[in-house]
């Protein structure tokens, strides 16, 4: 497991800057630096990255400090991504500039957002958070000289898009025709993966702070019970709020291990010389072994089940469907209520493309000035 860690080498199977598909504007070649380390500071410096501090990941921000946001998720994401292709030997450098960009799309209001998106936008070609992170860097990013969006290289951009489908995004088709025929690259997988392990582990801790589970209510999990027994075996008197956080730690690095043995296994299985050979794989090669897998699963619908659907989710659910509803058919059947700069966006005045320039006004808005904004657009008191 540790061959590449220690040489600090990139395996056959890694994604090499030298042999990017490049940029769809040419650019000089950067000094100091590789072509996905541009591409990751890019989204770092980029508008629609510090919104995601104000933006729900399952708790309201302003419902509490502690709980996380789509900004500390994302950090955590690419920590874990970083760490997992260190391992095996992957581009560290793609995977972290994926992983800090895969969530720029998301909506305010957390998944409760994106399903009344996708519900609004469902006549016009439908919304999903990870191709709208695409339409971000590729299009509504507007802040270069020589080119629009951020001009990412193709593998980091192909990382964010994740999904074999095509979408309604005509700029980004080079991405969607490829991904329809081809598998996505070991650091895409490990993104999409590392997300996985982020959001699992801190949604049970943000869940045990809240009060809505407690620790003997997640471990009758059995991928989370056998972390917390061999905490308690070596600390049995360690109080609850740290036997919560060793076991979470633990947890994190059990699943790192199992998803870098059963992934290099498979690699090596695959006979994979070359990043190539990875797409034309007809599955991914990177994963958890099956037990673990299985358990995974089972950890998530118990997630879904207690926290996702718990009723004060639920109520801060109902009212962003309430206000995304009714400022999507407001700034719909009048345009002239969007800002300027939105309404200049608009190609044409057909239903589609009104639609369109809405859901990206709306899913780029955080928490709180989506609430701003509603009010300033239905209650008489409030100044616009």
């Amino acid at each position: 497991m540790t061959e590449y860690f220690q040489e600090g080498k990139l395996a056959p199977w890694a994604c090499h800057p030298e042999q990017s598909r490049g940029r769809r504007v040419p650019e000089e070649q950067p000094v100091g630096r590789t072509e996905f380390q541009r591409d990751r500071d890019r989204v770092i410096h980029c508008n629609a990255f510090r919104r995601l501090e104000y933006k729900t990941q399952v708790f309201v921000n302003h419902e509490g400090d502690r709980y996380r946001t789509r900004l500390t998720h994302t950090l955590e994401v690419s920590q874990i991504a970083r760490g997992i292709c260190r391992m095996l030997g992957l581009n560290v450098d793609l995977a972290e500039a994926i992983s800090l960009a895969h969530d720029l799309g998301h909506t305010p209001f957390g998944h409760s957002g994106q399903a009344t998106m996708n519900d609004l936008m469902s006549e016009f070609g439908g919304f999903e958070h990870n191709r709208q992170s695409l339409r971000i860097v590729d299009w509504l990013e507007d802040r270069y000289m020589a080119f629009r969006g951020l001009n990412l290289t193709f593998e980091t951009r192909e990382g964010i898009a994740k999904h074999r489908t095509t979408y309604d995004a005509p700029e980004s088709a080079d991405v969607y025709t490829f991904c329809a025929t081809n598998g996505p690259s070991l650091e895409a997988q490990v993104a999409n993966l590392a997300d996985e392990i982020a959001y699992n582990n801190h949604d049970i801790d943000d869940a045990i702070n809240a009060g809505i589970i407690t620790l003997d209510d997640i471990c009758q999990e059995p991928l989370f019970a056998r972390q917390h027994e061999r905490v308690v075996a070596l600390w049995p008197n360690a109080p609850l709020r740290k036997q919560l956080y060793e076991t979470n730690r633990r947890l994190i690095n059990y699943l790192i291990t199992d998803l870098v043995q059963h992934s290099l296994e498979k690699l090596r299985s695959a006979e994979i010389r070359a990043a190539e050979q990875v797409r034309e794989m007809p599955e991914d090669l990177i994963g958890f072994s099956p037990e673990t897998r299985r358990e995974s699963v089972q950890l998530k619908r118990f997630l879904f089940k207690r926290v996702y659907r718990y009723w004060r989710v639920e109520r801060m659910g109902a009212k962003a469907d309430k206000m995304l509803r009714e400022m999507f058919a407001a700034f719909v059947e009048k345009p002239a209520l969007l800002p300027p700069q939105y309404q200049e966006m608009m190609p044409g005045d057909t239903p589609r493309e009104r639609a369109r320039v809405v859901a990206d006004y709306l899913s780029g808005m955080t928490d709180r000035y989506a609430i701003v904004e509603y009010k300033k657009l239905f209650d008489p008191e409030e100044r616009v």
